[in-house]
């Protein structure tokens, strides 16, 4: 194996722990409008996330300065052809990122309300928007002889592109439904579950719609794992939200997103950016990687620095591990 596709394998891993992590976090967001009836409850939400959701972020700047480091060549044409979404999503995060630390800042009730409407929009756009750009780099673009982008911003708004945006908006707002159930008590926790599976339903048509799709279009034997494991978890998430099991819930609807982004990728691999107008002008591991040299520095930065971070990111997890409710709010006038 060699060293791009030992990286490309990175970027992957990369990515599904971005979602996985930041899907529960959009899920919560979108929440706060579908699922809490009041303000203490919208307050319940956002502090289940409240200590971590940065942190989850974390993982979106470490895939996208990989791919910028390990494969210039795909960063440079994935960020020129998909300038709009992704300055779309950018914009969303940050918004996002001002909107959870400008809430509180004031009493009252329509500044709170204006900065939670804010944190609903920049949770649901980029949820859906990631999928559509995914689904897109799956399906392939307009790239030329050149490896650059000759295509339109609707080129993207492709049936198959605008069905991934949909399973990943309901995937992340399920993942973000169990989450809820797992990190709350009382009547919110009984809500959430309920809602989880009126969610999970819809994610579970759309979800094996577009994996069918990719299967059939791009598929492998690898790919096809991915694909049923993918499918079985997310029945066992189902199943698990059902009897009250919040923690197996939470983690199969996480294997369920481990296993569909893992299906993306195997489907991809060996391209990285495949050519709707020529097989010939994609962009692979090998034509868009960095020197060998550049790739080698890169492996031994990332063999120090990973274990740290998720030491240190597990440990985030654990100090904040548990329950709270619209009991444990304190009176707004404190």
């Amino acid at each position: 194996m060699e060293l791009y596709d030992v990286w490309f394998v990175l970027i992957a891993v990369l990515w599904i722990g971005y979602f996985f992590l930041e899907g529960f976090d959009f899920g919560v967001g979108v929440l706060t409008k579908l699922l809490a009836r009041n303000r203490p409850e919208k307050r319940v939400l956002i502090n289940t996330i409240g200590p971590v959701w940065d942190g989850n972020e974390v993982w979106l700047l470490s895939a996208g300065g990989a791919t910028f480091a390990a494969f210039p060549e795909w960063y440079a044409t994935l960020f020129s052809g998909f300038y709009l979404p992704l300055l779309i999503i950018l914009v969303c995060l940050i918004v996002r990122g001002v909107a959870f630390e400008y809430r509180a800042k004031r009493p009252e009730e329509k500044w709170q309300r204006n900065w939670e409407t804010a944190i609903f929009w920049t949770s649901l756009i980029p949820a859906f928007l990631w999928g559509v750009a995914f689904g897109n780099i799956v399906r392939g673009v307009k790239i030329d002889q050149n490896f650059e982008y000759v295509g339109n911003f609707w080129d993207l708004l492709n049936p198959y592109a605008l069905l991934g945006g949909v399973v990943t908006l309901t995937l992340f707002t399920f993942h973000g439904a169990v989450f809820t159930a797992l990190k709350t008590v009382g009547d919110i926790r009984e809500r959430a579950r309920g809602l989880a599976l009126k969610v999970g339903l819809v994610t579970a048509v759309a979800a094996l719609g577009f994996l069918l799709w990719t299967q059939v279009r791009d598929g492998n034997t690898q790919s096809l794992v991915a694909m049923i494991i993918a499918v079985v978890a997310l029945v066992a998430a189902l199943g698990a939200n059902q009897v009250g099991r919040e923690g197996w819930s939470f983690t199969f609807s996480g294997v369920t997103i481990v296993a569909a982004v893992a299906m993306l990728f195997l489907s991809l691999f060996p391209d990285v950016m495949p050519s709707s107008l020529n097989p010939d002008w994609s962009l692979t591991v090998s034509n868009a990687s960095s020197s060998p040299y550049t790739l080698k520095i890169m492996t031994w930065c990332a063999a120090i620095a990973t274990p740290i971070v998720l030491l240190y990111q597990s440990w985030t997890y654990w100090v904040f591990r548990k329950r709270i409710g619209t009991q444990h709010i304190a009176d707004a006038a404190h």
